[in-house]
């Protein structure tokens, strides 16, 4: 009569462990590059030539450019404005781009001659939104805390000179220092953005970098399951119309 082998408990729990780590694995990878797809593309204009200071499109002269319209006056956010976040994240030991973002964003924009004297933004923070209600209630909850500061907020400090103006869909580079106000914390930020003229108004897109601490901002990692870096970026893409 053959004999049974006996069974080997810590063997049969280490293979069971490690089977159940290649499935958490298997499955969180699947989910992220083939069920949830890619993550949104970054915020930028579009439309455009190539950001080029001085350049000239079609020919037209850096006068003619000016005397094709006047940008001076109040200006105001329009519809299809958009500000979000972005924040690279390891979930299950994958890497992946945790994006939210809203339109829930209202301003405005004041240019003299050719310079932006002024400029105000603020988005309502609790309509900020990614592709997963779990995330967003952990950014609404402990992380933005958006029952006690509901409000983000930014506030030009330094006018920016336009120069020549460009003609329709030719983009520019500027830089921009403002007061950014997040989690009921104020700090100066400089960053370069692009701005573009076009046939209905003038947008607007960049991004600013945000080292979380800097802002009372809690990390964004979660349980040991979901760890994030230590800053991501705020982006934005803004578009405006004559008030």
């Amino acid at each position: 009569m053959a004999r049974l082998r006996p069974r080997h408990p810590v063997r049969w729990l280490l293979g069971g462990a490690i089977t159940l780590a290649v499935l958490v694995a298997g499955g969180t990878w699947l989910y992220i590059h083939v069920i949830e797809g890619p993550a949104p593309a970054p915020l930028g204009l579009r439309s455009g030539s190539s950001p080029s200071a001085g350049s000239s499109v079609g020919g037209q002269s850096a006068a003619a450019d000016a005397a094709s319209g006047a940008v001076a006056g109040h200006w105001r956010v329009a519809s299809g404005s958009i500000v979000g976040y972005r924040v690279q994240e390891v979930l299950a030991g994958q890497n992946n781009t945790a994006v939210g973002r809203t339109s829930d964003i209202s301003g405005s924009m004041t240019i003299s001659g050719t310079t932006v004297a002024a400029a105000t933004f603020t988005v309502q923070m609790a309509t900020v939104h990614s592709d997963q209600s779990e995330r967003d209630a952990q950014f609404d909850g402990r992380i933005m805390d958006t029952a006690s500061y509901p409000t983000g907020t930014l506030v030009l400090t330094t006018p920016i000179d336009l120069g020549a103006l460009p003609s329709n869909s030719a983009i520019r580079s500027y830089q921009a220092t403002a007061k950014l106000t997040l989690h009921g914390h104020t700090r100066t930020v400089s960053f370069s953005m692009q701005g573009e003229r076009t046939a209905t108004g003038i947008e607007v897109s960049g991004s600013i970098p945000i080292v979380f601490a800097d802002y009372g901002i809690a990390n964004p990692s979660f349980s040991g399951f979901v760890t994030t870096q230590d800053h991501g970026l705020l982006e934005f893409l803004v578009r405006f119309s004559r008030n």
